[in-house]
């Protein structure tokens, strides 16, 4: 399982590594086939998947990647009219299906696609090819960082239900460890950011803080996993679970990210 797990993530970050330095088109249509199997997994969770509204919401992922290419990605627009599909298809096929499901569709708009978009849409920044790498030093590194601390030093459980394993040292040397990523980052790559005011102090910050949404992110991943009471989202990557389960810290953290460079740029 250990050899598993971690010679199947190493391939996963090489990926995503050659994907994001590639950037261009490559990386938006790997960030929306990922959007795409990440919403067949939600869907999943309610039998949903091979629905009606499921189609409708794989639609509006197409589109909303498609709008992106044309540099015309209007989110309110792109929720608006997946909502009034979904409103449709409700009415049109009622009583097959419940609200509580549309919202689940529509949700999945939300929290995977907008939500992973992000990482292109941080690649296509002034600085971006160098800030994306934040996105996974906020997520990964901490996770990273968080577990070695953990292991090591942890003593005082999480007062919460969702992940009785982890630690309050856990958590704070994740948040430590990815602030310091960050600023030596920043300081090694100084001299290559242009947009971006005083790079070793605010990628330490953006760091920080990523670490904090990217723990949010995980719980709230096994939240939803616990409402439904399945251990993994899918499969597809050995020792890992599904894209959801690996890319459940990115979800959060790729948003974060593209709203914080656009705060401290000038």
């Amino acid at each position: 399982m250990f050899w598993e797990r971690l010679i199947s993530g190493t391939l996963l970050l090489l990926l995503t590594i050659v994907l994001v330095v590639a950037g261009g088109n490559v990386l938006l249509l790997s960030v929306g086939l990922i959007s795409l199997t990440g919403a067949f997994e939600l869907y999943r969770t309610s039998q949903l998947e091979k629905s009606g509204l499921a189609v409708i919401g794989y639609f509006f992922i197409v589109v909303y990647h498609v709008m992106l290419l044309a540099e015309h990605a209007d989110v309110s627009l792109f929720f608006l009219g997946g909502m009034l599909c979904l409103m449709a298809w409700y009415v049109i096929a009622y009583p097959k299906y419940r609200i509580e499901q549309v919202t689940l569709v529509l949700f999945g708009l939300v929290y995977v696609a907008a939500a992973l978009s992000c990482i292109y849409r941080v690649r296509i920044l002034p600085d971006g090819s160098y800030i994306v790498w934040l996105i996974f030093i906020g997520a990964w590194g901490s996770d990273t960082c968080a577990y070695c601390v953990g292991k090591l030093f942890g003593r005082h459980k999480l007062p919460s239900k969702l992940s009785p394993n982890k630690s309050v040292e856990g958590c704070i040397g994740g948040i430590a460890g990815a602030a310091l990523i960050g600023f030596l980052y920043g300081t090694v790559f100084e001299k290559n950011f242009s947009a971006l005011l005083y790079p070793p102090v605010v990628l330490a910050l953006i760091g920080g803080m990523s670490s904090v949404i990217s723990q949010v992110g995980d719980l709230a991943a096994s939240a939803i996993k616990r409402n439904h009471d399945i251990k993994d989202y899918g499969h597809l990557i050995p020792g890992h679970g599904g894209i959801l389960d690996r890319f459940d810290s990115i979800i959060f953290t790729a948003p974060l990210v593209y709203i914080l460079a656009g705060i401290f740029s000038h």
